[in-house]
């Protein structure tokens, strides 16, 4: 299947044809990377929709390479190495008494892939939808097909800044973004995050049972029938409801997703990647490569390892030369990268089978269904060739153990899932800082540009 930016260029060239007689007349260009909303609001085209959809995927990935690199650095699954902006260290790594500020490095002042972008791909999905309810030239089944794929995009979207500030709240109501709703609570923006998800999953069963109507890229080559669209959305909300310590949701949002207790693994949708024009997998680097700016694993990963671990063999790769970058507290020292990648075009998972497995067990230890637990647990464990479980089965046993999976079979996925899970365990204090005088941040503030934002629509 073709890339994202081939996608557009072919839809861009398609648009101007049939919206502009006169091509070399300057005053009639748009951005065509961000179309106006009026251009496709009324009576869209099936061209445009397709546009919106596949500019929709590529605002989906756009999260990826900060919120890996911040968010695992913060749960000490990896460092981020760089030695031209020691700021990646002193400020990520929390050295020396440094903590978030509205204007923290890499979040504070414009938000990048860690704030913005997934506002971006939020307002994406509301111009898809509009233009997807307030068109005639696709069926009744092809508009819910659209709002139900673009509300699941939103879901997963909100759950990344929800997550960022926490306690501080987040703002729901961003459709003007003149006029945005307040902020709310971090529980509160779960349970709207879970309405959103819930009004996606009924638009695409309103859309019926076959092919999804437009043109996904190649991270959706499993998941591009409705029923399988809907089966992503519920693994979606699997993860919001573990969040949610909604435990008997977590097991009905599981049992409608893909999960496959006997499935591969890896299985589920993914933000594809390419050559250019297209953009490279960001978290790719080559093996061995003498560079002093890398992301590298955190020591503690090895340290703390089940001999025989297979995750540990195949995603951490030793290199020859370690990378080794000095800050005011120490030098870092990496002796291992990211081995997952053959290529820096190889797609992102964004939510795995996986993962499913182990927010079963993880349900389940939580509502006291102990051999349940041990089952899913036992699923990963002989997968990763360390055995069966043979710990103690209380509550507490269960989840140290799964958390503890969560650590190896989660490893840097696009999320920084150990940090999150740490924080909703209350076991911050449980992540070593030993080797780099760190500290481990709670949450971060609204970043300063929000707030301005603010006083801006004010005046």
């Amino acid at each position: 299947m073709k890339n994202i930016a081939i996608k557009f260029t072919k839809i861009m060239i398609a648009a101007a044809i049939l919206t502009s007689c006169n091509p070399f007349e300057v005053d009639e260009i748009q951005d065509p990377n961000n179309p106006s909303v009026g251009s496709v609001s009324n009576n869209a085209s099936p061209e445009q929709i397709q546009f919106l959809i596949t500019g929709l995927e590529a605002r989906h990935r756009s999260y990826v390479s900060n919120v890996v690199r911040a968010w695992g650095t913060f749960g000490r699954e990896i460092w981020n190495l760089n030695a031209s902006d020691p700021r990646f260290q002193t400020d990520w790594l929390g050295q020396n008494g440094r903590v978030p500020d509205r204007s923290y490095f890499g979040f504070g002042n414009t938000g990048g892939g860690s704030w913005a972008s997934p506002y971006q791909a939020i307002k994406q999905a509301d111009v898809l939808i509009v233009a997807g309810e307030n068109t005639e030239n696709i069926s009744a089944e092809a508009k819910s097909a659209v709002v139900g794929f673009a509300k699941t995009i939103q879901g997963y979207q909100f759950m990344i800044p929800a997550n960022w500030v926490y306690s501080n709240g987040i703002r729901i109501d961003v459709k003007d973004p003149l006029n945005p709703g307040p902020f709310v609570s971090y529980p509160e923006a779960l349970d709207a995050i879970k309405a959103i998800l819930d009004e996606g999953d009924a638009a695409l069963q309103a859309a019926g049972s076959g092919d999804f109507p437009f043109t996904l890229t190649s991270g959706f080559d499993n998941f591009n029938t409705i029923t399988s669209l809907r089966q992503v959305n519920r693994a979606i909300l699997a993860r919001l409801n573990a969040y949610r310590q909604d435990w008997q949701g977590v097991l009905s949002a599981l049992d409608a997703s893909f999960i496959s207790l006997n499935g591969d693994l890896n299985a589920g949708p993914a933000h594809p990647y390419g050559a250019a024009p297209d953009v490279f997998n960001p978290i790719y680097y080559l093996p061995n490569a003498a560079v002093n700016t890398i992301i590298v694993v955190h020591p503690s990963m090895l340290d703390d390892a089940t001999p025989g671990d297979k995750r540990v063999e195949e995603k951490f790769f030793e290199r020859d030369q370690p990378v080794v970058v000095t800050t005011d507290a120490g030098a870092l020292t990496g002796n291992y990268q990211d081995g997952r990648w053959e290529s820096n075009t190889d797609p992102i998972p964004f939510i795995r089978n996986e993962e499913l497995i182990l927010l079963k067990a993880e349900a389940h230890a939580q509502l006291d269904q102990s051999s349940e637990a041990v089952a899913a647990i036992n699923i990963i464990r002989n997968a990763a060739g360390i055995g069966n479980y043979t710990g103690g089965t209380s509550k507490e046993e269960l989840i140290d153990e799964i958390l503890y999976q969560r650590r190896y079979s989660l490893w840097a996925e696009p999320w920084g899932h150990r940090w999150i899970d740490a924080r909703r365990y209350g076991r911050l204090d449980e992540i070593d800082t030993s080797y780099d005088s760190g500290t481990i941040f709670t949450e971060f503030p609204h970043p300063q540009a929000e707030l301005s934002w603010d006083e801006y629509v004010g005046d």
